[in-house]
């Protein structure tokens, strides 16, 4: 539990919300931080069946999307860009999750995620 919390403390640094030149160093950065934590993402949501489901949901989705994940998302510009990390960080996401849904509803922890994709 440790190591997930180093791990997880690098991606929280605080992000800028302005908008900068994407050859900017902190723009680079950013961007590498970002892919790395949709990497770490994916790594989470492999523990579903073999974690408790509600401490996966709880680190991937409350913790690392809704934290980090969607700042970022939320301040990089509507485009391509933001469509494939939209789309990235979908992908992640296990089917299993939204089997017993209604039409129309998402998990709790993906409302403002989801919200963000109905724009």
């Amino acid at each position: 539990k440790r190591n997930i919390i180093l791990v997880l403390t690098f991606f929280f640094l605080p992000m800028t919300s302005t908008v900068e030149d994407k050859s900017s160093l902190r723009s680079k950065f950013q961007e590498r931080r970002f892919w790395s934590a949709v990497k770490l993402l994916s790594n989470v949501v492999l523990w579903d069946g073999i974690v408790q489901e509600d401490k996966v949901r709880d680190l991937g989705l409350s913790k690392l999307l809704n934290r980090y994940l969607l700042l970022n998302i939320l301040n990089t510009p509507l485009g391509p860009d933001n469509i494939e990390k939209c789309s990235k960080v979908v992908a992640c996401l296990p089917e299993r999750w939204f089997q017993d849904l209604k039409g129309g509803s998402t998990l709790p922890e993906l409302l403002n995620f989801s919200q963000h994709l109905l724009q």
